[in-house]
């Protein structure tokens, strides 16, 4: 039996609820996106429909309520399969049977898998923050970027790499806080000192990126040795010197190398700058200003080109501004053109805001008592003070006496009250 409450903690805990269903559900859900064709969108995984599909926002919703699913967060260039032939369940708001969308692009998030470590996700275990690549849109696990040591608690990769991992993912946080939890120590790049993420196995394919690895706002993490310490390069802004961050910790083959500064919390970089404040997007410039290259980094994508031995998970982190320091000379802007989440921030679509949502339970009665024929709302109000009499007559003993009212008098008074024919729509 729960714990007896006052009426103004239960009144506090509705307001709450309300306050939390405002959050969770803002938007609309009664369109399908299927008709606005290959979009960047919030896309759901239904673990509980047969075929590994994603589906919209609207549909994860009012089609796929009671079905487990996984939040996979935004997806470029997917269309809402909700509607399809691929599904077993028709949608409630695109009623037209629609063919297989053969233009989506279905990784190993729609196995329930994530990471190059190829593990499921958690929320009961998982105590590190994943960060999402800006290219694949993966997620990876701050300790398979090198950023941390795993953590304990973390199982080995199954057997078999990632087809044999079992499971599915729930939900992320995509908040990247300086440590993913109170027991976990900072990173070695704190989720404030960047922009953007661009994992190995797309780096390996912008050579673009692989030129701009480890160059100012461009972060890579390399060690020399197995033996060594995991560290971060990129170099000056100014004179194209290499600035090395082992976490504090001198590094004696890097002598006269700078070391960045850590940022504090006070430090986070400001908000994002809006699309249109880059007019230079689309203009070229003929002097090449592209900064000169790391030589460690290129040491790791190079190496039959280097007497060094680099170690690297190859991952970039791009700081705040990177698309507007790019090189924009024509050879370079034909490079990053094939890219364009690199030059402009994507547009991601969200359902139209929902205007009832936040209101409280008597603004929504009210609103709908509103849109009923005259009649009827007169009838909804009769029926409504003959209730709240009821329930005051039913209160007046415990108040009298002095008693708790539980859980089950309640539910005893709207019985007595169905059972009668009183609780009965009009």
């Amino acid at each position: 039996m729960a714990d007896p409450a006052t009426l103004t903690d239960v009144l506090a805990l509705q307001d709450e609820l309300v306050e939390e269903a405002a959050l969770a559900l803002p938007h609309q859900f009664s369109e399908c996106s299927y008709p606005l064709g290959q979009i960047r969108q919030a896309i759901y995984l239904c673990l509980t429909c047969s075929e590994p599909r994603g589906i919209c926002s609207s549909c994860s919703i009012a089609c796929h309520t009671e079905h487990e699913q996984v939040e996979l967060f935004p997806k470029r260039n997917f269309r809402c399969d909700c509607p399809t032939s691929a599904l077993a369940y028709p949608c409630t708001l695109h009623k037209q049977l629609e063919d297989v969308n053969s233009s989506n692009i279905y990784g190993q998030n729609f196995k329930g898998l994530f990471c190059r470590c190829g593990r499921s996700y958690d929320p009961n275990t998982e105590r590190e923050t994943m960060i999402q690549c800006l290219a694949c849109e993966d997620w990876f696990h701050e300790s398979c970027c090198n950023l941390r040591e795993r953590p304990s608690s973390r199982e080995p990769t199954p057997v078999g790499g990632p087809e044999k991992a079992a499971g599915a993912a729930d939900e992320f946080d995509d908040s990247r806080s300086n440590a993913s939890s109170s027991s976990l120590p900072p990173p070695l790049i704190n989720g404030s000192e960047y922009e953007s993420f661009v994992c190995a196995g797309c780096v390996a394919t912008i050579p673009i990126l692989q030129r701009y690895a480890g160059t100012h706002g461009a972060i890579m993490v390399i060690r020399e040795a197995d033996n060594q310490e995991w560290k971060r390069i990129e170099n000056s802004p100014r004179e194209g010197s290499i600035i090395v961050d082992d976490g504090g910790k001198p590094d004696i083959s890097s002598a006269g190398m700078k070391r960045t500064r850590t940022l504090s919390n006070d430090d986070t970089p400001a908000a994002k700058k809006p699309r249109a404040s880059s007019p230079s997007l689309v203009t070229t410039s003929a002097e090449c200003i592209a900064p000169p290259p790391n030589p460690l980094a290129q040491a790791f994508f190079y190496p039959q080109e280097s007497d060094r031995s680099v170690l690297s998970p190859g991952d970039i982190f791009l700081t705040e501004g990177f698309r507007d320091r790019w090189c924009r000379c024509a050879k370079c802007l034909s490079s990053l053109e094939p890219f364009p989440f690199l030059l402009r921030e994507e547009e991601t679509y969200e359902p139209p805001e929902d205007p009832d949502s936040g209101l409280s339970l008597e603004e929504l009665g009210m609103r709908a008592l509103e849109r009923l024929p005259r009649d009827r709302a007169i009838e909804g109000i009769h029926a409504y003070n003959g209730m709240k009499d009821d329930l005051k007559q039913f209160l007046r003993p415990f108040a009298q006496d002095g008693k708790i009212v539980n859980e089950s008098d309640i539910r005893a008074f709207f019985d007595k009250l169905r059972d009668s024919g009183k609780g009965e729509a009009p």
